[in-house]
C-alpha cells in the first residue's frame, strides 16, 4: 500500500513507489529582506519539484543545479525572448506577468518553492508572452535548457512529474483569469496574499501598493482601500511596504473560491515527499 505525503497544501497518499525524502524542512527560517544577500542555507531539495525526483534522476541533476540569488524585481526572461535556464526556486517567490503595449501589466501566475519557471522550454514553444519577475527575494537553482528539454523527451519519472505541475500551474493561470473577471478587488487581494504567503516561511511579506496593483492590474488606490478594509477587520497590517498577515484563517473566509480551487489541484497533481 502507498505511504502517506505531504504536499505544499496538506497530505496525500503517496504515489507507489517514490522514495520517500526530506522536502521542505520545518520552520525553515525567517522572511528575506528584499534586496539583501541570501545568507541561510540553499538546497536542492528546499524545492519541492526536485524533492520529487527519483532518486536516480535527482542524483543525475545534482551536479547540473547551479544555485543562484534571486534579486528582487530581477527580470528572468522577457516576453518572447529565448530562456537559456529553467528556475527552481527554494525561497523566493517569482511573478509570470503578462504586459500590454501600453506598459499596463497583470499576473497570471505565482510560483515558488513548489514549482519551477520556464514551462516552455520542455513544452517545446522555447519562448513565452509573459514575463517573468522576482516578487520575493530570495534563493534557488537553475538548469540548463538543454539539459532540461533532454530529460523530458526521455518520456519517464521526470515528464510525468513536469507535466503534471503544468497542469497545475495552467489551472493558477485559468482561476487567476476568473478572478480578476468576476470578483471584487478585496477577494482577489486575499487570493493573492494566500498563495503568496503559501510559499514563504513567515507570516510577512515585504511589497509597496504600487507592486500589488501592478500584479493585479488595477490601479493603487484601489490596493490602498482594499488593504485598508483588511488592516481594518484585524486581518492584516500594513506600514511602509511591510504587510503582516495577523489572521490567515480570517483572509481564508474573506477570499473567494478561487484560492481553494487552485490549492486542491495542486494537492491533487504533485503528492511531494517529506522526511519519515
Amino acid at each position: 500500500m502507498c505511504d502517506t505525503v505531504q504536499t505544499l497544501f496538506g497530505a496525500l497518499p503517496q504515489t507507489c513507489g517514490m522514495p520517500r525524502r526530506q522536502a521542505r524542512p520545518q520552520g525553515h527560517s525567517t522572511a528575506i529582506h528584499q534586496g539583501s544577500t541570501i545568507k541561510r542555507s540553499n538546497i536542492p531539495l528546499q524545492n519541492q519539484l526536485l524533492a520529487a525526483l527519483p532518486e536516480p534522476d535527482l542524483q543525475r541533476w545534482l551536479p547540473l543545479l547551479e544555485p543562484v540569488e534571486l534579486a528582487l524585481g530581477q527580470v528572468l526572461y522577457e516576453s518572447g525572448a529565448a530562456m537559456p535556464h529553467v528556475y527552481f526556486p527554494t525561497s523566493a517567490i517569482v511573478s509570470l506577468l503578462y504586459v500590454l503595449e501600453d506598459g499596463a501589466s497583470a499576473e497570471i501566475a505565482v510560483v515558488g518553492y513548489e514549482g519551477l519557471v520556464g514551462i516552455s522550454i520542455f513544452m517545446g514553444g522555447g519562448t513565452t508572452p509573459s514575463r517573468a519577475v522576482v516578487q520575493s527575494a530570495g534563493a534557488g537553482f537553475r538548469l540548463r535548457a538543454d539539459v532540461i528539454k533532454s530529460e523530458f523527451e526521455h518520456a519517464g519519472p521526470v515528464m510525468h512529474l513536469l507535466l503534471r505541475y503544468t497542469q497545475a500551474l495552467i489551472t493558477q493561470m485559468a482561476q487567476t483569469a476568473v478572478c480578476n473577471r468576476h470578483h471584487s478587488l478585496d477577494q482577489q487581494l486575499c487570493r493573492w496574499l494566500l498563495l503568496s504567503l503559501d510559499r514563504l516561511p513567515s507570516t510577512q511579506l515585504i511589497m509597496t501598493q504600487e507592486l500589488i496593483a501592478n500584479m493585479l492590474g488595477v490601479r493603487r488606490e484601489g490596493v490602498t482601500e482594499a488593504a485598508l478594509k483588511l488592516q481594518r477587520s484585524g486581518l492584516i497590517s500594513y506600514a511602509r511596504g511591510h504587510i503582516n498577515v495577523l489572521d490567515r484563517p480570517g483572509l481564508e473566509r474573506r477570499t473567494c473560491e478561487c484560492y481553494e480551487v487552485v490549492k486542491k489541484e495542486y494537492d491533487r497533481l504533485l503528492p511531494l515527499v517529506v522526511a519519515s
